[in-house]
């Protein structure tokens, strides 16, 4: 026998209320004058009649679709190979959900193409956004910026005052190569994570040129490679670093899956790490401490910058602003066997 789905009306009937008070209080609109007593008794008999409201419903009371969007800058092949996203979705998850909202995650490949993703907003899909991986040519962001329509940068864009989560790349890209300046390398490389248009790919590029200078040592342009997101770009920027004429003794890689794949060039060269290339990478992925040897690399706290922006984002969604709120969570050096062991016993 078919069960059919319980109504607002059946519960206004059973709590003695008119069916508008019972969608003002299941749709959570503000400003309105209810008693808590009777709030209480329409969920409590929502909850008993095993009542959910319905979206389309509840978005045209509430004006809201109740779904942010997490807005990835990177195409659909790298997103499924990022071993870092998942744990960042996870606190995304987690904080919309404490919240009463929904995720959508969409991919795009081309920020700087008419409408990449400005459709979620026209369309009225989402009720804010946390865009992952800004780009500084991205001009869509300033367009909905001016609209006012609510934006959380999962990362940051230089001399803007969007709100973001993010962490220090500049100092932990630092924190990196100082850990191989101590072990006694002069002649270190770098592979980005990403193009320079990433501002993440930008600044780690920065922190490790700044600390190179700061240690006397002459940055050479040589020494630095581009990666794109995936092993594969780490393998063949590795290959290029070590058929150099002076190859690097040690290699910062600003991404550990990008430094899996040079891992990989580095082994086929018959090299062996660290006795003959010293290698740190950047995320902490799960897989960083399996690999062999176990990766020397900056541990970034993914789940708490997936939850931190998607909490900013409710917060101002709900209240329309939360100032100039701009967060730097804390990274960390976590020392394995990849460089040689710690600078003490070097």
């Amino acid at each position: 026998m078919p069960r059919f789905r319980p109504t607002q009306r059946q519960i206004a009937e059973e709590v003695g209320v008119s069916r508008t008070t019972v969608s003002l209080v299941l749709n959570n609109v503000p400003g309105v004058r209810i008693s808590s007593g009777t709030r209480q008794r329409i969920v409590e008999v929502a909850r008993r009649l095993n009542y959910y409201p319905d979206a389309a419903a509840r978005t045209l009371v509430s004006g809201r679709t109740q779904t942010i969007g997490f807005v990835l800058c990177q195409s659909p092949d790298r997103i499924f190979a990022d071993a870092f996203l998942p744990e960042v979705l996870r606190g995304v998850g987690d904080a919309v959900q404490e919240s009463g909202f929904r995720v959508l995650v969409h991919s795009v490949e081309d920020v700087i193409a008419p409408d990449a993703y400005v459709g979620l907003v026209r369309e009225k899909q989402t009720d804010g956004i946390i865009l992952s991986g800004p780009r500084s040519d991205d001009r869509q962001l300033a367009r909905l910026r001016a609209e006012g329509f609510p934006i959380v940068l999962l990362g940051q864009l230089s001399g803007s005052d969007f709100p973001f989560v993010d962490v220090d790349n500049v100092g932990a890209a630092k924190q990196a190569v100082n850990h191989l300046l101590e072990l006694g390398h002069r002649r270190i490389g770098m592979i980005t994570n990403a193009p320079l248009t990433y501002t993440a790919a930008r600044d780690r590029l920065t922190g490790y040129r700044q600390v190179l200078e700061e240690a006397g040592v002459t940055y050479e342009q040589e020494l630095v490679r581009y990666g794109d997101f995936r092993e594969e770009s780490g393998f063949h920027a590795m290959r290029q670093l070590l058929s150099l004429a002076e190859p690097p003794t040690a290699v910062f890689v600003a991404s550990d899956l990008v430094a899996f794949g040079a891992l990989v060039a580095i082994k086929e060269q018959g090299l062996r790490v660290p006795d003959d290339v010293s290698l740190v990478g950047f995320d902490d992925v799960r897989l960083a401490h399996y690999v062999d040897p176990p990766l020397t690399t900056v541990r970034l706290p993914a789940y708490g910058l997936g939850y931190q922006a998607a909490t900013l984002l409710t917060q101002l969604i709900g209240t329309g602003s939360v100032g100039a709120q701009q967060i730097l969570l804390q990274t960390e050096l976590v020392v394995r066997e990849s460089c040689g062991g710690t600078v003490a016993n070097r």
